[in-house]
């Protein structure tokens, strides 16, 4: 099986790297501007290994109980990524990365991973994978915690090989990112820096 993925095609998945989610944005996550660089960098280094590069943004119009001015940072969160609002574009780093498909999720509902949104055609990323004959995805961006672990379990069920570039994202906290890595990892999620591949 092995043998087989390494002779599949390759996406690049870029979560929601966004300013709202990076230092001075309503939902910052420390070191979110470093990495906005680093995947900048990355993928114009490597563009070439992908048959796929794909963003996902949080795209949020009135996702309901997903914002509060009372947050619990668990299920309700305050404001951020509101739609027309630069918070809510790609990171200004990304300016240049000119994915072949852009993502948006949750516009009326919460939506942690990029399996929940839509291009501008309406199609859902599975299918934009499986139409480009993708079998094995990478995974970087922010929050590792929360929107690039529910991106990257959910590849896995969508039956995608799938590995997590770990210096090309970050967590909210250490010890959500020590959890997350975990139930990626117990999931058969591949944990890998870039600078090995």
């Amino acid at each position: 099986m092995t043998e087989q993925r390494t002779q599949g095609r390759r996406a690049l998945l870029v979560v929601d790297v966004q300013p709202t989610f990076c230092e001075g944005g309503a939902l910052a996550v420390a070191g979110g501007d470093d990495v906005a660089g680093r995947i900048a960098a990355y993928a114009a280094e490597h563009r070439a290994r992908y048959d796929l590069v794909v963003t996902t943004q949080d795209w949020h119009v009135d996702p309901g109980a997903h914002f509060s001015d009372t947050p619990d940072y668990v299920d309700s969160w305050p404001p951020h990524a509101v739609v027309g609002t630069p918070e809510a574009e790609l990171h200004p780093a990304l300016a240049d990365l000119r994915p072949d498909v852009s993502v948006k999720k949750g516009e009326y509902a919460a939506a942690y991973s990029g399996f929940e949104g839509h291009d501008h055609e309406g199609r859902a990323l599975g299918a934009i994978l499986r139409e480009a004959g993708v079998t094995d995805v990478d995974v970087v961006g922010i929050a590792e915690s929360h929107c690039v672990c529910a991106t990257t379990l959910d590849a896995l069920a969508f039956g995608l090989g799938a590995r997590v570039l770990t210096d090309l994202t970050v967590p909210v906290t250490p010890e959500q990112g020590e959890a997350a890595r975990a139930a990626m990892r117990e999931a058969g999620a591949e944990l890998v820096d870039s600078a090995s591949l």
